[in-house]
């Protein structure tokens, strides 16, 4: 446990980011699981829409949100055609 005061802030603040960044990185995560059992259009925009928002809010590096969007697409682009 930390003696300083300034650390002491510090740890409550990660503890905030921390719960706050863990549900959008949850619910991209979700998102794009759904997407990736049905491929239908509808769920793989919701995924697409859940990482850009983990993205924009910092929970996840937007390389990463374009990286698993773009492993996404391809997928559904792959299904689409079958």
């Amino acid at each position: 446990m930390a003696n300083i005061k300034s650390q002491i802030k510090r740890n409550k603040q990660n503890e905030k980011k921390r719960l706050r960044n863990r549900t959008f990185r949850g619910a991209a995560r979700t998102a794009v699981k759904a997407a990736k059992s049905n491929m239908a259009e509808a769920e793989v925009t919701k995924a697409v829409s859940a990482l850009d928002k983990a993205a924009e809010k910092g929970a996840i590096h937007p390389r990463n949100a374009a990286r698993r969007k773009s492993r996404l697409m391809k997928a559904a682009n792959k299904a689409s055609k079958k």
